[in-house]
C-alpha cells in the first residue's frame, strides 16, 4: 500500500474539503493506524496554520487505537498554545496512566499548559515526575518549570530550581531575572547582570536580558545601571532593535533624563506607535504636558495611528500637568475620532485628573457612567483624591465600593485613616484601627531605595542599619534645619496615631524617603539629581519636604512611589501640585 503519496498529500493540502477526503481515505485503508501517516495528519490539524482545528484534532486523536508518545506530544503541545490548556495536562496524565513514558518534550508542554492557566499544583506534580523520569538534567525543561514558579509568585522555588541546574544558559538566567522583577525583587534582578558574566558562569546577556534589566532600572530609578545596560547594548550591536530603543526611551524618561530619552527617540529608525507613545508618556511624566500634546499631534500629522497606550500617555500627561480641559477633549476624541473605546486605564487617568483638581463629584459621576465595570484601582484613585482634599463622606462611600468588590487592602484603610485623622475624627480612626486588628490586616513597612555608583541602598523608617548611619542622621538634621528656615512646617496630619505634636514631628522626620535623600546629599556632589524609589505612596509631609528641598538645595529629586512618578525641581513637583 503506497504510503509516501498519502504523506505528501497531507503535507501540501490547502483546503478543508481535501483534508476530509484524505481523512476518509486513511480510515478506509486503515492507514490511520500507521504512525507516520497519523502523526503527519495530526500535526497538520493540531498545529499548522489555516487548517488548524482543536476540536477536529481531538476527534482524530481519539480514533487512534494505540497512540504513541509522539501523538501525545503533538496534542499536549497544541493544547499548551490553545485556549484549552487544561486539556494538555489531562492528556499528559492520561499518557502516563497508559504506561507511556514521558520524555522532556511531554513534560515541557505539560508545564507550559499549567503556566497558561497558572495551575501551580499541576506544575508541581509534573516537576515531581521530571525527577522520577530522570529528566532533571534538561536545561530547557527546568527553565519552563522556573517560569511556572515565577508566574505563580513562587520566586523562592524558581530560584531553587535554578540553583539545582547542572548547566545554565542565557534563557535560564533571563527567566530568573524576569522572576525577580515579577516578584518585586528588583535589586536582585540587577545583580544577576554581573553574576551571569562572572568567570564561574561565563554566560553572555542577550537582547532579552537587556530588555528585562531596562524595565527593572525604570522601576527602581537606577539610572547609572541603566546607562551601563545602554552601553552594553551598543557594544553588542543591539542598538537598532526597536523594542530596546523603546525600552531605553521609557527608562530614561522614568529616571528623569528626558534629554537622553529624546536622543534615543531621535536616533530610532522606523519609529512605531510604541516609540511615539513612550516619548509622549516621558514628556508627560516629567511635567511637559503641552509638549506631550504637541508630540501627539505631530504623530497624527505624519500618519501614525494612535492606540490605547498612546491615549494612556496623553491623558497621563494631562493629569500630571493639571490640564483638565485638554484631558476632557482628548478623552472625547478617543471614541469619536479614532474609534477607541476607553479602558480602565483611561478612566483611571481621568478620575485622577479630576480628583487632583478637586472635582471629586465629577470624578465619581464619571466612574458611575463607565461602560466597563470599575475595578479596585479606579476606586483607590478616587480614594487618594478624597484624602488629598479631605472629603470624608465620599471617602467612606469609596471604601464601601471596595468592600463590595472584596478588594480592600491595607493601603485603602491607611488612606481612610489619613482622611479621618486630617479631619480630627479620632473616634473613627480608633474604629478603623480596631477593624484592621480584628481582620488581621497588616500594613506594609515603608521602604525607599537610592542608587549611587551602580549600588542600590535601601532604607526603612528609623533605619539604623546603614554603615553611615550616624552621618546620615546628622545630614538629615541639617536639612531639616535649613528647610525650617525656608518655611517648612511638618504636616502633622501625615502621622495617623493620636499623639502629641512633638512626638508626631519626631516620627515623621525619619521616614524612609527622607533618609534616602539625606544619604544622597551626604554621598554626592552639590547639584546631583537624586533618584529614589519607594514601595508605598509617599505621605503629604514627605511630599512637601521634597518639594521645598529641591528649591533650597537646588537639586532635582526623581521619586517613584507605589503608583506614581514625581519630579521635584526648583521647589515644585511636576506631577503632584494638587496635594
Amino acid at each position: 500500500m503506497a504510503v509516501e503519496p498519502v504523506i505528501s498529500a497531507i503535507k501540501f493540502v490547502s483546503q478543508r474539503t481535501q483534508l476530509l477526503q484524505i481523512h476518509a481515505h486513511i480510515i478506509r485503508t486503515t492507514l490511520i493506524q500507521y504512525p507516520p501517516v497519523s502523526l503527519q495528519f495530526l500535526s497538520r490539524v493540531a498545529l499548522s496554520g489555516p487548517l488548524q482545528d482543536a476540536d477536529y484534532s481531538h476527534r482524530f486523536f481519539e480514533q487512534l487505537t494505540h497512540p504513541l508518545l509522539s501523538h501525545y506530544n503533538t496534542m499536549i503541545r497544541a493544547c499548551s498554545m490553545s485556549d484549552s490548556p487544561r486539556k494538555g495536562l489531562l492528556l499528559y496524565r492520561d499518557m502516563r496512566r497508559r504506561g507511556i513514558a514521558a520524555d522532556p518534550l511531554s513534560a515541557s508542554f505539560a508545564v507550559k499548559s499549567c503556566i497558561r492557566f497558572l495551575y501551580l499544583l499541576g506544575g508541581v506534580q509534573v516537576h515531581c515526575n521530571i525527577f522520577k523520569d530522570g529528566h532533571q538534567w534538561d536545561t530547557l525543561l527546568l527553565t519552563a518549570v522556573m517560569d511556572l514558579y515565577s508566574q505563580c509568585q513562587r520566586g523562592g522555588d524558581a530560584s531553587k530550581v535554578f540553583d539545582e541546574m547542572l548547566q545554565r544558559d542565557t534563557v535560564a538566567w533571563n527567566v530568573l531575572i524576569s522572576c525577580w522583577v515579577r516578584n518585586n525583587r528588583i535589586r536582585d534582578a540587577l545583580s544577576l547582570f554581573d553574576a551571569m558574566q562572572h568567570s564561574s558562569n561565563k554566560c553572555e546577556p542577550d537582547d532579552v536580558t537587556c530588555l528585562l534589566l531596562l524595565q527593572a532600572c525604570a522601576h527602581l530609578n537606577a539610572l547609572e545601571f541603566g546607562e551601563r545596560i545602554h552601553g552594553y547594548i551598543m557594544e553588542r550591536g543591539y542598538g537598532d532593535a526597536l523594542n530596546l530603543c523603546n525600552a531605553l526611551i521609557s527608562m530614561y524618561s522614568r529616571c528623569g533624563c528626558l534629554d537622553k530619552a529624546y536622543e534615543v527617540f531621535k536616533r530610532t529608525g522606523n519609529k512605531s506607535v510604541v516609540s511615539w507613545s513612550a516619548m509622549i508618556s516621558g514628556l508627560g511624566m516629567n511635567g511637559y504636558g503641552r509638549e506631550a500634546i504637541e508630540a501627539f499631534e505631530e504623530m497624527l500629522r505624519i500618519g501614525i495611528q494612535p492606540d490605547d497606550q498612546t491615549f494612556t500617555g496623553v491623558l497621563s500627561a494631562c493629569r500630571h500637568s493639571g490640564m483638565v480641559d485638554e484631558g476632557m477633549s482628548v478623552f472625547d476624541r478617543m471614541n469619536r475620532q479614532f474609534g477607541i473605546t476607553p479602558n480602565v486605564h483611561h478612566y483611571g487617568c481621568m478620575v485622577d485628573l479630576l480628583g487632583r483638581a478637586g472635582l471629586l463629584d465629577k470624578a465619581y459621576q464619571l466612574i458611575m457612567s463607565m461602560v466597563v465595570k470599575p475595578d479596585s484601582t479606579i476606586w483607590r484613585t478616587l480614594l487618594g483624591a478624597c484624602r488629598i482634599h479631605g472629603h470624608v463622606r465620599l471617602g467612606e462611600q469609596v471604601i464601601g465600593h471596595l468592600i463590595e468588590l472584596k478588594a480592600q487592602e491595607a493601603g485603602d484603610y491607611v488612606l481612610l485613616l489619613n482622611i479621618y485623622s486630617s479631619a480630627g475624627h479620632w473616634e473613627k480612626v480608633g474604629k478603623v484601627r480596631k477593624l484592621m486588628k480584628d481582620k488581621a490586616i497588616q500594613t506594609t513597612p515603608g521602604c525607599s531605595t537610592i542608587e549611587l555608583k551602580g549600588v542600590v541602598h535601601e532604607f526603612v523608617v528609623d533605619d539604623i542599619s546603614h554603615s553611615k548611619n550616624r552621618e546620615i542622621y546628622e545630614t538629615l538634621n541639617e536639612i531639616n534645619h535649613q528647610l525650617r528656615i525656608a518655611g517648612y512646617v511638618v504636616e502633622l496630619s501625615s502621622e495617623l496615631h493620636k499623639m502629641g505634636d512633638k512626638e508626631k514631628g519626631f516620627v515623621l522626620s525619619h521616614h524612609s524617603e527622607k533618609l534616602a535623600v539625606a544619604f544622597g546629599v551626604l554621598a554626592t556632589p552639590p547639584g546631583t539629581t537624586l533618584r529614589v524609589a519607594s514601595n508605598l505612596r509617599i505621605c503629604v509631609d514627605c511630599h512637601n519636604f521634597l518639594k521645598l528641598f529641591s528649591g533650597v538645595y537646588n537639586r532635582d529629586v526623581i521619586l517613584r512611589d507605589h503608583n506614581r512618578f514625581h519630579h521635584f525641581r526648583g521647589g515644585h513637583c511636576s506631577c503632584s501640585d494638587y496635594w
